[in-house]
């Protein structure tokens, strides 16, 4: 069913009052457990020495921190409706800055996967947390604020890296988990003066055990088999994860309102083009950021030190389109918005697929990731917010764990399949198929793709309710 169109607003209303001071706490939070899943990254080759232990060990010390991350997302829903939003944000930031701790006194490999597993589980959660505590205060002016949380999410695991150089550069790898200790305790001084008492929202139900043991094997099984898709168990993972999906389905829909994610969301014609919007957006998002350094350095020959500065207007188009969401939203309304972002950001695609065909122009190139960013950036926080308006205010804390599992699923899921077809042209290559050719067809899907996203922006509602 095609969504009804909601009602345009009319004059914008004003704010709710301390709205700013809770986007700052949660905007802390997001920050913070995006980072620490790059940061780490820069300092591997001296956690071989320093901890004495192969790569292939110490490589999960990443790998670990970014599997927990998914681990606890389905409970996100359940524990906001046991104990409230403000306790849940509160002891998720108490339990980062305290494994962030751990993780600096850690003795061996072997302790320091573990508490990076403890500090992936918190941190799981602090990012759905903080989208749930925006959209609760925010309601309809979702839009206006929502970049500041979004921001410091696209930012964060950009400057992980430049922070663990700097500090590596005076100090040791343990001051990268010490970093969080002062910023840690900070937040939580912040959250709790800022963030509203909510325990009169509390709805406790009973834990769908069944449910979670289903979903977060399954989502864990999703991201392993992707990063791992090219080695044995990648594919066997994918098989598992696509099977416990599949059964957690089946038991959702015998469960209704009391399965740890209700299904019955999706009914909502405006919420299933939002979710569909999300999952499409973020898959075209990270497949583009996995296509275009391999395309720069192996068709383009450009080298890979450069290649960051070539990307560079990809976020450039994204940071000048986020501030712009709440004014351009009261404009022209969700669709229009929406469909006019994905038509742009299909457009620069489409120049990417035929820079790959005709030969790198550096000038094209930067029009090109420009417009893609913009289009990119444009889509988002509308799609995001008119998931949450479509939504009642007590089923928000679900909305939120669904649309995170849904987004965080496109990723992977187009991702691979975009390298599965990159490799595959590439492993078939002959003489009369040269890599020119090869990487404008990969760039044809990635631009069918953006096509689907175009087509799920015109299901989204016209305008967000008035509220």
């Amino acid at each position: 069913m095609k969504a009804t169109a909601l009602p345009q607003s009319q004059e914008p209303a004003r704010l709710p009052a301390g709205i700013w001071k809770i986007v700052s706490v949660a905007a802390i939070g997001s920050f913070m457990s995006q980072l620490d899943a790059t940061i780490v990254n820069v300092s591997l080759p001296d956690l071989v020495t320093t901890l004495h232990a192969p790569f292939s060990v110490i490589q999960w010390v990443v790998s670990g921190y970014l599997l927990a991350l998914a681990l606890t997302l389905p409970l996100s829903g359940w524990l906001v409706g046991r104990i409230g939003g403000r306790a849940v944000y509160l002891g998720c930031f108490g339990a980062f800055t305290i494994t962030s701790g751990l993780c600096a006194l850690a003795w061996s490999a072997s302790s320091l996967i573990t508490f990076r597993l403890l500090q992936g589980m918190a941190g799981g959660l602090l990012a759905p947390m903080a989208q749930m505590m925006v959209a609760r205060a925010a309601g309809s002016h979702l839009p206006k604020v929502a970049s500041a949380v979004t921001m410091p999410v696209l930012l964060a695991p950009l400057l992980g890296p430049v922070v663990a150089g700097a500090i590596l550069s005076v100090a040791s790898w343990r001051w990268i988990f010490l970093l969080n200790l002062p910023f840690g305790l900070l937040a939580l001084v912040l959250a709790v003066l800022f963030l509203p008492d909510d325990r009169a929202e509390v709805r406790p139900r009973s834990l769908d055990m069944t449910g979670l043991a289903l979903l977060a094997p399954a989502l864990i099984f999703l991201l392993y088999g992707t990063d791992h898709a090219g080695q044995l168990l990648g594919p066997i993972s994918l098989c598992g994860a696509l099977l416990l999906f599949v059964a957690y389905f089946r038991w959702a829909q015998r469960k209704g309102d009391s399965a740890l994610i209700d299904l019955r969301l999706f009914h909502t014609p405006a919420f299933s083009a939002a979710a569909m919007t999300m999952f499409l957006l973020n898959g075209v998002t990270f497949a583009g950021q996995m296509l275009l350094p391999v395309w720069l350095i192996h068709a383009c020959g450009v080298s890979s030190d450069r290649t960051g500065l070539f990307m560079l207007p990809l976020g450039l188009g994204m940071m000048c389109t986020y501030p712009l969401m709440g004014h351009l939203t009261d404009r022209f309304g969700i669709r229009r918005l929406t469909s006019c972002g994905a038509l742009c950001a299909c457009v620069g695609s489409l120049l990417l697929a035929v820079l790959a065909y005709t030969g790198l122009n550096v000038g094209i190139l930067a029009i090109a990731l420009f417009l893609r960013g913009a289009g990119i950036g444009t889509v988002g926080i509308p799609a995001m917010s008119a998931g949450y308006a479509s939504v009642a205010r007590p089923d928000i804390p679900m909305a939120t764990t669904a649309l995170n599992i849904v987004q965080r699923m496109g990723g992977p899921t187009i991702t691979t399949l975009c390298a599965t077809f990159l490799g595959w042209r590439l492993s078939a290559a002959v003489v009369s198929h040269p890599v020119s050719t090869i990487f404008t067809e990969t760039f044809g899907l990635l631009c069918a793709i953006h096509g689907l996203l175009l087509i799920a922006t015109l299901w989204l509602p016209s305008w967000l309710p008035k509220k």
